[in-house]
């Protein structure tokens, strides 16, 4: 199974099992099914308001013998309401509890974007905005932050911290400062967002790249977000055709195409026979061409699904028309 060295000498499964969008009453279930299926990365947030389940998945799958918790990769992220210094390991802390863990194999900054403080105990998850239904910036900066998440190694709640949603501008500021450089930053990647040049820069400089939404825009149909592409690269007739060449499936396609590209993935599933079948794309199962990995490469239309430059429109008066820009 194809893995990836982060800059901290740990071994990161190329393959985990994202969490985003599993229900609460089916999320343990998955966990241990994913884990009887041979994953051992798994790919949690706070924001998907499942963790306590994904807990108690994993605790199953080590009661039944399945895997030990040290051959598990656990990655989580902290949420835009907790930037600031005095919430970063209380949000850590909560997130360790919901899991039932000691520490995380990875924890990242979910978004570079700074929302006004709601205490766990008043909201949790607290999503994106206020009672009120705007969301609230508030101006902490990255610096702060990532001082922090470098406490939280120091202290041994998280083996590896890094980043998500950064673009190559952000992560080099953040070089510039850091005591503790980035260990990943997870961003959108799929054949109509290639992110080639997001995708050297982070070579160049030892950041492995995790690509969030591997086969595109199937999680977004259901909530709106898919920006009028339902069909999405899984029918394009290159993936297509370059599937039924493999006797594979486009979605093992677009992983593939990844794993060879050197990223790490986290595509989401709760059918046992499709977590098995994205798993074999991290196998040497079957190897894509230098040609067919261009012609996958060339299908790029920089389409973002989840940008919050266009989905936080409206959400506040300072961002009312722009949305906000995190993006080059």
């Amino acid at each position: 199974m194809a893995t990836i060295t982060l800059n901290t000498g740990a071994v990161m499964p190329a393959i985990s099992l994202g969490m985003w969008k599993i229900a609460k009453d089916t999320t343990a279930s998955v966990v241990v099914e994913a884990i009887r299926a041979g994953y051992r990365g798994i790919d949690c947030a706070c924001d998907y308001g499942n963790e306590k389940e994904v807990g108690d998945g994993i605790k199953a799958a080590i009661a039944e013998g399945l895997c030990t918790r040290e051959e598990l990769f656990i990655t989580s992220k902290l949420w835009n309401t907790y930037h600031a210094k005095a919430h970063v390991e209380p949000a850590c802390r909560k997130t360790l509890a919901d899991l039932g863990l000691a520490y995380l194999d990875l924890y990242l900054i979910h978004f570079p974007i700074c929302c006004k403080y709601v205490p766990i105990e008043e909201r949790y998850p607290p999503e994106w905005c206020t009672d009120a239904g705007v969301m609230e910036i508030v101006p902490v900066p990255v610096t702060e932050t990532w001082q922090a998440m470098e406490a939280l190694a120091d202290a041994g709640l998280a083996k590896a911290i890094g980043v998500s949603n950064f673009s190559c501008s952000l992560v080099q500021d953040l070089l510039a400062t850091c005591r503790v450089k980035p260990a990943a930053n997870q961003v959108e990647i799929h054949p109509y967002n290639a992110q080639a040049s997001l995708s050297a820069f982070m070579a160049a400089n030892g950041i492995a790249v995790t690509g969030f939404s591997p086969i595109g825009s199937s999680s977004y149909v259901e909530i709106g977000m898919d920006k009028g592409h339902s069909k999405g690269v899984l029918e394009n007739d290159t993936t297509v055709a370059i599937a039924t060449a493999h006797g594979a499936t486009p979605a093992q396609v677009c992983l593939r195409w990844q794993i060879q590209r050197g990223h790490a993935i986290v595509p989401k599933s709760t059918n046992p026979g499709r977590l098995r079948e994205n798993l074999a794309a991290g196998t040497d199962k079957f190897v894509l061409s230098a040609e067919q990995m261009a012609q996958i490469t060339a299908l790029d239309q920089k389409l973002r699904y989840n940008d919050p430059g266009e989905f936080t429109k409206g959400m506040g008066p300072q961002w009312a028309e722009t949305g906000y820009p995190i993006h080059d």
